[in-house]
């Protein structure tokens, strides 16, 4: 497709981030052809946008490179700066196409701020059909997408077994994939001892077990502050939450001294998928936070090791205390 065809700008609003980067990378495929040079340049609404923002969404130099612009987290920008956002996006460049991400939930869907919602570019974006939303995976959502990257991943699974993955993931494209990553792996094991492949119930085990699926689902509520998410994640254990309740602890001290480490300066070895958000979660935290969650996590293991607290009663104040620390 030639750039004559492509929008003036585009939002993307979905609360689930891995099927809003699967779209905006199916989007910049779309407008900005591989044979063809191209710049791209990411901004994040946790800070204000700078003079590199404005130039690059306003300049008008015709011998310039297309552009895409691409604002994550949108939604984060004050009414102030919106507003001179859809003044400049009446007359845009013609070099550029900006993406804005707006990735807010509100019980489970998408969630756009009111002063966004009322702008002259959002209702003729509407109009125009440049508004792509999605509100991201259910409960009922999660076996169809899971049949379909499984598909896509030449994965195969027993139908017992399909049954058994999906029932203890939560509905997250990026917890999905990254155990659908797992089974990849273990099925290539089986082609290489004579196996046909296919995903059994066995292997499931090793992949989705509950305990495992939902730490990590958990402690993403945790950072983002959301305590209801976190007691419906925390609630999928509640048979046995002394099995989630130590391990827990663990990663979130770990996780403490993490952002402690790249908040004083160091560099810390992360997987190239996490670097960015633990960064940007470090530069937004203060060191007196960090000391706050650390007393609470030290403090939740003696309340129960010292019988004072039952495990549950432990859990959900350390959540709310967390939840609450991380929000403010």
């Amino acid at each position: 497709m030639s750039l004559k065809a492509r929008p003036g700008f585009s939002f993307l609003i979905c609360p689930d981030s891995l099927l809003l980067k699967s779209r905006l990378e199916a989007q910049t495929a779309e407008f900005f052809p591989l044979d063809k040079p191209w710049e791209r340049h990411v901004h994040w609404g946790d800070e204000e946008p700078g003079k590199a923002f404005w130039d690059q969404l306003t300049l008008q130099d015709m011998f310039g490179k297309p552009r895409a612009v691409i604002v994550r987290q949108a939604q984060q920008w004050p009414a102030a700066v919106w507003k001179l956002l859809s003044k400049i996006l009446a007359r845009p460049s013609p070099l550029c196409l900006p993406f804005f991400c707006l990735e807010a939930s509100d019980k489970g869907k998408p969630k756009i701020p009111t002063h966004i919602a009322k702008l002259p570019c959002f209702e003729f974006a509407g109009k125009q059909g440049w508004i792509w939303r999605q509100d991201g995976l259910n409960e009922r959502g999660v076996k169809r997408h899971v049949q379909l990257r499984a598909k896509e991943l030449r994965l195969r699974f027993q139908p017992d077994a399909l049954d058994q993955f999906c029932a203890c993931l939560p509905p997250e494209a990026l917890v999905i994939e990254n155990e659908l990553r797992k089974l990849v792996l273990l099925s290539r094991a089986g082609e290489a001892s004579g196996a046909d492949g296919v995903i059994s119930a066995a292997m499931t085990v090793l992949c989705a077990s509950g305990a495992e699926c939902n730490i990590f689902a958990l402690l993403r509520h945790i950072e983002a502050g959301d305590l209801p998410s976190a007691l419906r994640e925390a609630a999928r254990n509640q048979e046995n939450e002394e099995s989630l309740f130590f391990p827990l602890l663990t990663l979130l001290a770990k996780n403490m001294r993490i952002l402690w480490r790249l908040k004083s300066g160091e560099r810390v070895q992360l997987f190239p998928s996490e670097a960015d958000a633990r960064e940007r979660l470090a530069d937004r935290l203060d060191f007196s936070t960090l000391a706050q969650c650390v007393g609470l996590i030290m403090d939740a293991e003696w309340q129960v090791k010292s019988g004072r607290c039952e495990v549950e009663q432990s859990l959900n104040f350390l959540l709310a205390e967390l939840t609450n620390a991380f929000r403010a």
